[in-house]
């Protein structure tokens, strides 16, 4: 799979959530290092105010892996509804990816899709 063809699937992802009309704004962006290596990041922001923040920095030689990613929400005043991250922590974590929640804890998540960061968001607006 091509970059390319990864961002057509992200963008698609992202309008077919529009048609919830939950959606009023969003942007995108991506950084090809080569075909198939590469960053992509947007902003989508909802009727409430509220916004996502997503980075996605994926090697889709042999499958799609993502290298570093974090999937940011937040209410309009900037505080946090939940974010998924593989970012390093000191003192270290027992697993890599992870899930901030609102609460200030940490808890394990498997690596999600941005499909299943909307169905959160939808449940969370909804």
């Amino acid at each position: 799979m091509l970059l390319t063809e990864y961002f057509v699937g992200v963008v698609k992802v992202i309008e077919e959530y529009s048609k919830t009309h939950l959606i009023t704004d969003s942007g995108l962006s991506i950084d090809c290092r080569t075909e198939k290596i590469g960053i992509i990041k947007g902003k989508v922001t909802f009727t409430n105010d509220s916004s996502l923040f997503f980075t996605e920095y994926l090697d889709l030689r042999y499958k799609v892996e993502k290298l570093t990613y974090a999937f940011h929400y937040q209410q309009k005043d900037g505080k946090l509804i939940f974010r998924y991250d593989n970012a390093n922590h000191k003192p270290q974590l027992k697993f890599v990816s992870h899930k901030h929640v609102s609460t200030g804890e940490i808890i394990q998540s498997g690596i999600p899709e941005l499909s299943d960061i909307f169905e959160e968001i939808m449940n969370y607006l909804l």
